[in-house]
């Protein structure tokens, strides 16, 4: 990886979630001289955390080497080499900073979740490049159709013909994963009754924590009150934690570490996707997919974004 970022200016890196992408891309570069990196990610709340997981790996403060970007947040100084940030955030630097002069390197994080900023962004990065032969560009992208990322950045060869980037793929960790189907009653059961019937379900199998998926907030909360009240009268305490972008730093933190409470069986995590690709948290053996999430949505007639409730498409259920 680091032969072909130092022989390319655009290379496209295409893994499994939790192949280590995100964290060791960083670290090539700075390996390789690169001294100016914007890394970016699609939620605030990964900014953040990848920024501190980067701050511990390479053993800096955050704020010093490593920092972070985001709305109203802003933890970078001069010496700063690497800087985690929302792609909303790069994209508003174009306004002050046109061919993005301050970064050697610019790395766009999970590029296959096609939002308007990352789409924007590859555009105008494919457009300046001619004109900063010293910018490096990394596109990662989890394995859903990294060619077409490829023939965007396709470069011009010395016969004249156009070159796709070079698209690296890295294996993901991957252990077997046994997948069960529970039938959804859509008249006697909501997406609560049918998570608690798998809770159960998963009380027969060995000690392990659950990363639940459900669509946003109120249903997280919603959640949260039913599951504990099913655990209530267990001998062994069950922790519950809720996990989306809007908590605090210090309640996000706590899905990250180890349990405070003495004894716990289980850890039950109940997380809107931001727990599909951005972030990994640490620990888990069962998953329970409602099947649902909040898309953002532009109405037409209505001229507004609108966030509702959908299934989600078989990628994202893979992924």
């Amino acid at each position: 990886i680091s032969r072909a970022i130092a022989e390319n200016q655009v290379v496209i890196v295409a893994g499994a979630t939790g192949s280590g992408k995100t964290t060791q891309l960083p670290k090539m570069c700075l390996e390789l001289g690169r001294t100016r990196i914007a890394h970016t990610q699609p939620r605030r709340i990964a900014a953040r955390s990848i920024a501190e997981r980067l701050a511990h790996e390479v053993q800096v403060p955050l704020g010093g080497a490593i920092g972070y970007k985001v709305r109203f947040t802003d933890e970078v100084t001069d010496a700063t080499q690497v800087t985690l940030m929302t792609d909303g955030i790069l994209l508003n630097e174009i306004h002050r900073d046109r061919l993005l002069r301050r970064y050697d390197t610019i790395i766009v994080d999970e590029a296959h979740e096609r939002s308007l900023n990352v789409d924007f962004l590859l555009g105008y990065l494919a457009r300046i490049l001619p004109e900063r032969p010293d910018l490096k560009v990394i596109i990662t992208s989890a394995t859903i159709d990294p060619e077409s990322f490829a023939a965007h950045f396709a470069a011009t060869g010395s016969d004249g013909e156009r070159v796709p980037a070079p698209i690296i793929e890295v294996s993901g960790r991957t252990y077997p994963v046994e997948i069960r189907y529970r039938a959804h009653d859509e008249e006697s059961e909501d997406d609560v009754d049918g998570l608690l019937a798998a809770l159960r379900e998963l009380d027969r199998e060995p000690d392990g924590d659950v990363l639940v998926f459900l669509p946003g907030e109120a249903e997280i909360r919603d959640a949260m009150d039913a599951v504990r009240g099913l655990y209530a009268k267990d001998a062994r305490p069950t922790e519950v934690l809720p996990l989306y972008g809007r908590l605090s730093s210090a309640e996000q933190h706590r899905v990250f570490e180890p349990s405070a409470v003495a004894g716990v069986r289980r850890r039950i995590i109940l997380a809107t996707n931001v727990a599909e690709t951005s972030l990994t948290v640490p620990g888990i053996r069962y998953v329970v997919d409602t099947g649902t999430a909040r898309i953002s949505r532009y109405s037409v007639r209505s001229k507004i974004q609108r966030l509702p409730i959908e299934a989600i498409s078989q990628a994202s259920a893979q992924q």
